[in-house]
């Protein structure tokens, strides 16, 4: 659900029915030519990727809407491994910061019998730890993401509380079944975002 230039997607949806998608701008004109067809019309504008509401002033100018957004994130470019680069002779290692740890002699013993030694072995385990913080965290956000939207588009659809049960149980597959009912557009962008779910990689 991302977009280029690093700018989020949006989607605006009025009642069931998904009515844009894509960059600000388009949506924008998109909401803007639906209000000027019918001035009545209550569309309803979301993060594509967090679900989050957009509330502006639909009927200022588009020139004008756009300036009220926050610029786009600059891109960052880390590896990871960074630490676990061959190194030439003499090299020194940049970054590294040398502090105390406290641990039983069983602890170190079992360190020192690691391939690289105390430190190698403790820098993998706590980039194992952090790996997996961050596979917790992304799934928590996708799940997020995906109430949040049902609760504002499909909240008085059938079956609500018990998709929404299903989503928290994980239990994705018997949601994907009980949301086959429900509006088109609805169903498929919250199968995009539970999609997600399923896409963040299981922990070790």
């Amino acid at each position: 659900m991302s977009t280029t230039a690093n700018h989020p997607a949006w989607v605006a949806f009025e009642h069931h029915r998904n009515i844009a998608a894509g960059l600000p701008a388009a949506v924008i004109t998109a909401v803007q030519q639906r209000l000027a067809a019918e001035p009545n019309a209550m569309p309803v504008v979301l993060d594509a990727a967090t679900s989050e509401r957009i509330e502006l002033d639909w009927r200022a100018p588009l020139e004008q809407l756009l300036t009220l957004l926050p610029a786009p994130a600059p891109q960052t470019a880390e590896s990871e491994n960074a630490d676990e680069a061959p190194r030439g002779p003499g090299r020194p290692k940049l970054g590294v910061t040398a502090r105390e740890v406290t641990l039983l002699p069983r602890h170190w013993e079992w360190l020192a019998r690691q391939p690289g030694g105390a430190s190698v072995a403790l820098r993998k385990l706590v980039q194992s730890a952090m790996r997996e913080g961050s596979t917790a965290d992304a799934r928590r956000r996708a799940t997020d993401a995906a109430y949040r939207f049902m609760s504002i588009v499909g909240g008085d659809l059938p079956h609500y509380e018990e998709i929404s049960r299903a989503l928290f149980a994980g239990e994705l597959a018997r949601l994907r079944t009980l949301v086959g009912g429900w509006p088109a557009d609805v169903s498929a962008h919250l199968l995009a975002l539970t999609a997600r779910i399923d896409a963040a990689p299981a922990g070790n």
